[in-house]
């Protein structure tokens, strides 16, 4: 679910605010359209909310990830 380019679309959304989806386009330098669908799968699992008017929200300041991958 999280693909390099939907990371780039939570960096940049971290503190933010409500963004339209068009302004999120601009900050990562992508196509509305691809952005588009990459907000509606972070937006589908929870990771992003909508506001009542419509805007796009990652409801957090800060974020501390921390995994580790093994070999299969």
């Amino acid at each position: 679910m999280l693909t390099p380019k939907r990371w780039d679309i939570l960096k940049v959304m971290t503190g933010a605010g409500p963004l339209s989806i068009r302004e999120v386009a601009r900050r990562v330098e992508r196509d509305v359209k691809a952005v588009h669908g990459d907000i509606h799968a972070l937006l589908g699992c929870g990771i992003l909310t909508k506001t009542d008017d419509g805007l796009i929200l990652f409801p957090f300041d800060k974020v501390h990830v921390d995994f580790m991958l093994d070999a299969a």
